[in-house]
């Protein structure tokens, strides 16, 4: 007899649950880089298989943290697992494409301050304006970068 009502309290719940989750925003992206070469390995333990040895400075997006290691996915979409200790606040992009055009202002009209080929590393200074990114390459040349031609924003 009570069963009916009980039923109906539990579907409207569970209703009003999946609809809160679908009106939630999504995550931001959180973004490291790595702070000294370090191995990725296939889980999180340094008893798993090593996978890899990554490069100082570059950039990891992190997906999950557990127990003092970072599942991160990388420009490719790998997944791997590296310890936190190894992760760096610091934040760069890798260049996409066969190059980037790095001008003086976030204008597609601005002046040219330098190309970087693909693959190679910058150091983020702030996101933005909208669809840029204000980079600086490692001899010290700074300018902004058209967000589409890096990965790790």
């Amino acid at each position: 007899m009570h069963s009916r009502p009980r039923r109906a309290a539990c579907r409207r719940a569970l209703l009003a649950a999946a609809l809160a989750a679908v009106a939630l925003p999504a995550a931001a992206l959180d973004f490291k880089s790595v702070g000294e070469p370090a191995p990725l390995y296939d889980a999180p333990s340094q008893k798993a298989q090593p996978l890899f040895i990554v490069a100082r400075g570059t950039p990891v997006e992190v997906v999950v943290t557990i127990e003092g290691w970072s599942k991160v996915r990388d420009a490719a979409g790998d997944l791997a697992w590296i310890e936190r200790k190894r992760l760096a606040d610091r934040r760069t992009v890798l260049v996409r494409g066969e190059r980037a055009q790095v001008r003086a202002q976030a204008d597609e009209k601005a002046a040219l301050v330098f190309e970087a080929e693909k693959g190679v590393v910058l150091d983020l200074l702030e996101p933005g304006p909208a669809g840029w990114a204000r980079v600086r390459h490692r001899d010290g040349q700074e300018g902004h970068v058209r967000a589409p031609q890096v990965w790790g924003l």
